[in-house]
């Protein structure tokens, strides 16, 4: 069965070592000692976690009403105006997403180089949301 390492499991759940770390240390998800006694976390166990993670925090006040479900939270490092459309790039960790909107749409989020912004992906459309 695979297992994952703490940071492997955080990279997976978008959340830092840190944070893994602790929840691991609070026993919200169970871990085991390889031979060389890093803690790992069982592939079913980290599965369940993840979806139990995401049914508890589908709850909380700040998370936005949309059916578009892969967030990718970030900085808005480019903003290219044209007359009509306009195209914003968001730098999320290691993902560079380029979304292609109407200059309206980008005025009226008030979206600037440097502010945090959530890029939503369905199929193959990126939707901008302003944090």
């Amino acid at each position: 069965m695979q297992s994952y390492t703490i940071g492997q499991a955080a990279r997976l759940l978008g959340v830092s070592p840190d944070t893994a770390r602790r929840w691991a240390d609070a026993g919200r998800v169970a871990t085991h000692r390889d031979e060389s006694g890093r803690r790992l976390i069982a592939g079913k166990d980290l599965a369940a976690f993840s979806v139990e993670l995401a049914q508890t925090s589908a709850g909380e006040e700040d998370a936005s009403y949309t059916s578009v479900r892969n967030a990718f939270p970030g900085i808005v490092t480019a903003i290219k105006l044209g007359d009509v459309a306009a195209q914003v790039e968001i730098q999320a960790g290691p993902h560079r997403l380029v979304s292609l909107l109407t200059r309206e749409a980008v005025e009226e989020l008030g979206l600037e180089v440097g502010m945090e912004a959530t890029a939503r992906v369905k199929s193959t459309n990126v939707h901008i949301d302003r944090v």
